[in-house]
């Protein structure tokens, strides 16, 4: 009895622990003691977005302006610099209405600042939540801004925020396989903190010419990884909720594909369907959407899986993209590949395809991904800023 009381008070702490250090967290963007006295008198660039608030729920631009600091331009991210934009739409330059400060994207005719945008600029900040997704492209916009920096001698600053899907998981990418949406040798799932992984591209030789940047974090603190955190922001238009988040990457291999992950919904990426019975007895149909205003089959009816309520603890699954292909192949093939170029980019290699095709399991699949997830791990121990 005695030990068994001994345990449950361990529990008890450890919940209490995590409990407490949840209500105590202070994001990068909380730490102005920090932040502040490193850019004043700068001339300061932003990269930001809708999810770029203190804990307090203040824009942190709001922030930095009332406290005095120059702030000259805005880049944005892929959805904008508001986060209302389609998934890929293209965004163009502009004002902010409230600020009145100019707004150039980073997800239009360039990717990266260029050497004249940056010309009177002395630091750069990015502040954006990430998801724990590789192919989540904010990923690749800190990239580029990173390079910007190093080719241009300014210093950026990331202002880290937590994982909320924090595994490491999936196949690791082949370079061969690079693109936008997956620009590193790291697994689907990578495990990391914006500022982590920002210090492994800066040291990894992943900079264009091995260049390297004069790159600082501001950490957070009171966070530790595995430790769970509700996005109190959508971080994208089709990320509405938890559960959303939980089951993005898992999903996010059917945007090759012809079967809606439900955007165009009040419930994308917690539903999937193709517009045959034969996909399942749940039924949805995409329509026009902010966010979404061209959903995958609009207008028509699909069938499949309702995952609103899916209890699914976090990872990656393989189920549904290899019981959707099993099904589509079932009495007269159906097309279930709209792009195999962009499922292969998704996934970081032609060989989850192939082995989804000769009808390996998951736990077959998930075999072949082990030998580099190993090496992964020893490479991600070395930038870890949190306890884990």
């Amino acid at each position: 009895m005695k030990r068994f009381l001994f345990f449950a008070q361990l529990i008890f702490l450890a919940l209490y622990t995590n409990t407490l250090n949840a209500q105590n967290l202070q994001l990068g963007a909380d730490r102005l003691d920090i932040l502040l006295p490193l850019i004043e008198n700068q001339k300061v660039a932003m990269v930001i977005n809708q999810t770029s608030i203190l804990g307090n729920k203040t824009p942190l631009i709001d922030t930095l302006i009332s406290r005095g600091i120059d702030v000259k331009v805005i880049f944005a991210p892929e959805h904008g610099f508001r986060g209302t934009a389609d998934a890929g739409e293209q965004i163009v330059d502009g004002k902010d209405a409230k600020t009145g400060i100019n707004v150039i994207s980073l997800y239009g005719k360039n990717y990266k600042p260029s050497a004249e945008q940056l010309k009177e600029i002395d630091i750069v900040i990015f502040d954006i939540q990430d998801v724990g997704a590789r192919f989540y492209t904010y990923i690749s916009t800190m990239h580029y801004v990173i390079e910007a920096c190093a080719e241009n001698d300014k210093t950026c600053f990331i202002l880290d925020r937590p994982n909320p899907h924090d595994y490491v998981d999936g196949p690791v990418l082949e370079i061969k396989h690079k693109s936008f949406v997956g620009m590193h040798p790291i697994p689907i799932l990578h495990g990391l903190t914006l500022g982590e992984l920002g210090n492994m591209v800066n040291e990894e030789g992943w900079l264009a010419n091995d260049m390297k940047c004069k790159l600082r974090v501001i950490p957070m603190k009171n966070w530790k990884h595995g430790q769970p955190y509700s996005l109190p922001v959508k971080p994208s238009p089709n990320l509405p909720n938890d559960q959303a988040i939980k089951l993005y990457t898992s999903l996010c291999f059917f945007e090759a594909t012809n079967i809606s992950v439900g955007r165009g919904t009040e419930y994308p990426f917690q539903m999937v369907g193709g517009d045959s019975p034969r996909y399942g007895e749940f039924t949805f149909t995409p329509q026009s959407t902010e966010g979404a205003r061209h959903p995958l089959l609009k207008g028509t009816k699909c069938y499949g899986y309702d995952l609103r309520s899916y209890d699914f603890e976090g990872g990656l699954t393989l189920r549904f993209i290899i019981e959707f292909y099993k099904k589509s192949q079932e009495n007269g093939p159906l097309k279930f590949y709209s792009s195999t170029q962009f499922m292969d980019m998704l996934t970081g290699t032609k060989r989850l395809r192939e082995q989804i095709a000769k009808g390996l399991s998951e736990s077959e699949i998930r075999e072949s991904w082990q030998e580099d997830l190993e090496k992964y791990k020893t490479l991600r121990d070395k930038y870890l800023l949190y306890e884990k």
